[in-house]
């Protein structure tokens, strides 16, 4: 895939139906690397948008799966 230079950090770019998609992943790690992404991850509103996200996007979502993840941030 593509990688475009933000400030000496190569991000990957991902292109689909005219659209381009920027890694979330690749920006955080170069801000404070792996704790950083594990540290969002945990957010409550994190998780919740990721659900939505899924639940909109993909067909196989696993809705008891992620009930079970959900119940870990009560």
């Amino acid at each position: 895939m593509p990688k475009m230079d933000v400030k000496g950090i190569a991000v990957t770019v991902y292109s689909e139906n005219d659209m381009d998609f920027i890694s979330l992943t690749d920006m955080l790690r170069a801000k404070d690397g792996d704790f950083f992404i594990s540290d969002w991850l945990r957010n409550r509103n994190t998780v919740e948008f990721l659900g939505i996200w899924e639940q909109v996007h993909n067909p196989d979502f696993n809705y008891g799966e992620f009930a079970t993840i959900r119940e870990f941030l009560v």
